[in-house]
């Protein structure tokens, strides 16, 4: 698969200056860290999960996590574990017809409740555990982390040669982790576990809204989870501990919560979009593309996109379809950061330590800046360059807008 195949080729040449590389589940972890992207998730009660992820592959979804979890009942546990082996039956039947169309499935996860199901579904989805990427482990911990990763690290042992490898995704949500006397030692011991299996780790995912209703929290679609000051400071710590550049973690952001409703209130503070990127865009139409994005409080999401970008987390669970294209869309690499990435990485021979930006308005300290150069010159992969004067307004739906 690949990002953005939705676009002809006409609108692709307009909009790349390097089009996104094709990846599937057997890519290497490195790229396809970071191909997770924008996470759909889906509860795995829903009947219509495979319908919904084939007529949604065609307009771009590129990751599904079928929930076990919080998105089901307690009493629906039996019947949402069939439903899996359902879904992936049917969607298994669609690969096998479609194998020689280039239309592959997106990369499949599901999220279990705990260890023993884990080991459960391995055993049940037989030959069809191949179709999936990996389990989503919420609530991770040390107490239970070994025993997740222990059914991986199983599974992959005893896997076929030509069967991809099966990963892990543990989220960070629980009260140890943001509570502040334990949250050192919770974090600490956490990294100590993942680097024992670190071939397997493909992300680890921040949790917020388990950790907001800890304080019994929310946040309003005015503001970003950033505004919340114990789970912004949290997340610091994710960051400091996991993001550092010798761990070699992609860490994926919190759930942005709204979308499109007859019952969204009024806005308070000002809409977080410029109009002119919009114009530039779509004329006359982009402004009340503006407006629908605004109105379904996408402006928000946008925003805090770009605020997981600064702090660089990569990846975010979603909960609904308008979500896909403003986040893959924010993912893009703008033209002026991939020509500094490229000559900050291509001048690393040691012959100079520092240089104007191409773009003559920044200077570039190789040393300094070179692990940044990489972790973009790995995100344009899988996204994409845009054009000098494009951005990534022109991703978005010109006609759809947010009502999918």
């Amino acid at each position: 698969m690949r990002y953005f195949d939705y676009l002809t080729k006409e609108q692709e040449n307009s909009l790349f200056y390097v089009p996104p590389v094709a990846f599937n589940h057997n890519t290497h972890k490195e790229l396809l860290a970071y191909a997770v992207g924008a996470a759909l998730y889906m509860p795995a009660t829903r009947s219509s999960v495979a319908d919904d992820i084939l007529k949604l592959r065609a307009s771009g979804l590129v990751t599904v996590i079928i929930d076990l979890e919080d998105a089901i009942g307690d009493g629906e546990v039996d019947y949402a574990e069939e439903s899996v082996v359902r879904h992936l039956t049917s969607l298994s039947a669609y690969g096998r017809d479609e194998a020689d169309t280039g239309k592959s499935l997106p990369l499949l996860f599901i999220r279990v409740r705990n260890p023993e199901q884990l080991r459960q579904m391995i055993f049940r989805l037989g030959s069809l555990i191949t179709m999936l990427t990996g389990f989503v482990f919420p609530k991770f911990s040390v107490a239970n982390g070994v025993d997740y990763f222990e059914a991986i690290a199983d599974y992959n042992s005893s896997r076929s040669y030509e069967a991809p490898v099966l990963y892990g995704m543990p989220i960070l949500e629980n009260a140890p982790i943001i509570y502040r006397e334990s949250r050192l030692d919770s974090l600490l011991a956490v990294r100590d576990l993942l680097g024992n299996y670190r071939d397997y780790v493909l992300n680890v995912r921040i949790g917020a809204t388990d950790f907001s209703s800890l304080f019994g929290l929310r946040r309003s679609p005015d503001i970003s989870i950033y505004d919340l000051a114990p789970i912004r400071d949290c997340i610091s710590e994710i960051i400091n501990i996991f993001g550092r550049v010798e761990e070699g973690y992609v860490i994926s952001g919190p759930v942005w919560e709204y979308f499109a409703s007859k019952g969204q209130g009024h806005r308070v503070l000002r809409p977080q979009l410029r109009q002119t990127p919009f114009e530039d865009t779509y004329g006359e139409q982009g402004r009340e593309m503006r407006n629908n994005y605004i109105s379904s409080a996408l402006d928000g999401l946008i925003r805090e996109v770009i605020l997981d970008k600064e702090k660089g987390i990569v990846g975010k669970t979603i909960i609904h379809p308008s979500h896909l294209r403003p986040v893959q869309a924010m993912y893009t690499v703008m033209h002026e950061e991939y020509a500094d990435a490229l000559s900050i990485v291509e001048s690393n021979d040691g012959s100079r330590g520092v240089f104007k930006s191409e773009y003559f308005n920044k200077m570039n300290e190789i040393k300094p800046h070179l692990n940044w150069a990489k972790r973009i010159l790995l995100r344009s992969q899988i996204y994409g360059v845009l054009h000098e004067q494009q951005h990534f307004v022109g991703l978005l739906p010109e006609n759809e807008y947010t009502h999918v």
